[in-house]
């Protein structure tokens, strides 16, 4: 399902893990991502053409690509001669503290120059966050290691439930067999899911790599070019996104990884009624659960939340592994907790987790159904797991608010904390070719730099036109005192039927800025019947903002 970044789900928003790695949520992707708008994470911007395959660092990426050693020179690189399991695995403590320690240095040089200066050090960052998995992996990496490589190695193999076993397969296969153009590609996918599972975009110069090789050695592979579509998307580079994405499929009309990211291209596009048509073709050629969580969530945008409900339970009952149930049981609690449904959210995250314990959209998601069933204590206990392993921006605003809405001694302070986090993952995202906008406007408007949010809104705006970038630039709007212009777009983030209540609340709002008193009440109203635990300070502030209007009437 496409990204619903915007929702402040981690991104998302990605595809079913059974389909070969893919960000969403909708804010749930969004996820995505997505968070997810970009659900997935998979949010995409298209300059028209698809760039020619980046050589690496020595200009001889197609000379070499039958060469398994490293082509990347970048710290953040590891090709698979010099990976190992160690270096990858998302449950290995000491990788991931690596990643969270370094994001905290960061964070606290960040606290004192300023978050305006934080950019200043994204390269910093991009080597401080890959040193400590790179210094770990090396010190494993000393062992002998022992290849017995398969004759081939399928994509199935990565959504086998353990993507990090599959990775080290391919790389010991590619060590053996570096010509073999399909493992490349599917090894890109791995690095793609990597990055956007564990919150490390660093992973993605990676998977760059991986397809360049792909590409030289079986030129318009359509495997390859559809990973190329899905790191655009991870990349929030949309456009490009849809160009290789159609490239894929003149070379296979029926490749599901290119079918699905073709639809998240155009969603994270704003062109709606295409995203339609191309859901409808997908589901005509290649029917299954990745193809019916965009079908689903095409629905949803347009405000068919039953259709979106019974699409997502068509998978549900269809799903046979592990890593299925997990990824459609969380999209149904994504889509649950936006209707304001907390028990059949929990329900299905329950679910989701029995699946796999360790699901991160699902951990995520039962915190914030928590948070908005009344169950702070568990709420932040569960957030604070969540950030503590993979600190990546929607998580982390929402311990940050959870922790302002407590208000116990330190809170505030450790709030703080949780939102420089966010400037120092958004410059890590930056150094590693991902667009950030959505996720700068987002953060830096209710807990940052109104200015920054403005043109971080703006420049997103530009790219493409979704009902995600409406709402984000109108709240940046707000926030800078613009609230005529907000209001227009504001109208246009509600104007497709999409449910989602912060929506309903930014308008609200603005509306009251506006002196529109009757049109917030009915829009403040809205978001708190529709969904009365959306955001931990967002929700009191429509309800104090609702009780105002209603005293001045």
């Amino acid at each position: 399902m496409s990204p619903r970044t915007n929702d402040n789900a981690p991104q998302r928003e990605s595809d079913s893990p059974s389909a070969a790695p893919e960000p969403d949520h909708s804010g749930t992707a969004a996820p995505g991502t997505e968070p997810g708008g970009d659900r997935s994470g998979a949010a995409q911007d298209h300059t028209g053409t698809a760039p020619a395959p980046a050589p690496d660092e020595t200009g001889t990426a197609a000379a070499r690509a039958d060469d398994p050693s490293p082509t990347h020179t970048s710290p953040a690189d590891t090709s698979p001669a010099d990976a190992s399991p160690a270096d990858t695995s998302p449950t290995d403590a000491s990788p991931a503290a690596a990643r969270v320690a370094a994001l905290r240095r960061v964070a606290e040089a960040g606290r004192r120059w300023r978050v305006g200066q934080l950019a200043c050090c994204a390269a910093l960052l991009a080597v401080a966050l890959t040193a400590g998995s790179i210094a770990v992996g090396a010190a494993r990496d000393s062992r002998p290691v022992a290849v017995a490589a398969p004759a081939a190695v399928s994509p199935a193999l990565l959504g086998s439930g353990d993507l990090n076993a599959g990775i080290a397969a391919l790389q010991a296969h590619l060590r053996s067999q570096p010509r073999d153009f399909g493992s490349w590609a599917t090894l890109g996918l791995a690095y793609v899911e990597q990055a956007r599972t564990q919150g490390d975009p660093s992973r993605y110069p990676q998977a760059e790599q991986a397809f360049t090789r792909s590409l030289a050695l079986a030129p318009d592979n359509d495997p390859a070019l559809a990973g190329r579509a899905a790191l655009a998307a991870a990349r929030h580079d949309f456009k490009n996104a849809l160009v290789y994405a159609d490239r894929a499929l003149k070379q296979n009309p029926y490749s599901e990884r290119a079918l699905c990211s073709r639809i998240d291209a155009l969603v994270e596009l704003g062109r709606y009624d295409d995203a339609q048509k191309a859901a409808d073709l997908a589901d005509a050629r290649h029917p299954g659960v990745p193809v019916f969580t965009r079908y689903a969530y095409v629905h949803e945008l347009r405000g068919d939340v039953a259709t979106a409900r019974r699409v997502l339970q068509q998978a549900l009952d269809t799903a046979t592994s592990p890593g299925d149930v997990a990824y459609v049981s969380s999209q149904l609690g994504q889509l649950a907790w936006n209707q304001g449904d907390d028990k059949s959210a929990l329900d299905y995250y329950a679910r989701a987790l029995g699946a796999d314990e360790n699901y991160l959209p699902a951990l995520e998601g039962r915190a914030r159904a928590q948070a908005a069933s009344g169950d702070r204590a568990a709420a932040i206990t569960g957030m604070e797991n969540v950030v503590s392993r993979y600190p990546l921006p929607g998580p982390l605003v929402e311990l940050g608010e959870l922790y302002e809405a407590r208000g116990a001694e330190g809170d505030r302070a450790k709030a703080g904390d949780q939102y420089v986090l966010v400037d120092a993952w958004i410059a890590l995202a930056r150094a590693n070719g991902v667009d950030a906008d959505l996720d700068t406007a987002l953060a830096a408007a209710e807990h940052g730099d109104a200015k920054a949010a403005l043109r971080a809104a703006r420049a997103e705006w530009a790219r493409r036109h979704t009902v995600h970038t409406a709402d984000a630039l109108a709240w940046a709007l707000h926030v800078n005192g613009q609230d005529t212009e907000a209001l227009t777009l504001a109208r246009e983030a509600t104007a497709t039927g999409y449910r989602n209540a912060s929506f309903l609340y930014h308008r609200g709002m603005i509306e009251r800025a506006t002196g529109h008193a009757k049109d917030a009440r009915t829009h403040l109203a809205a978001a708190l019947k529709l969904n009365p635990g959306f955001s931990p300070l967002g929700a009191r502030a429509a309800r104090d903002a609702l009780k105002s209007l209603e005293a001045a009437r």
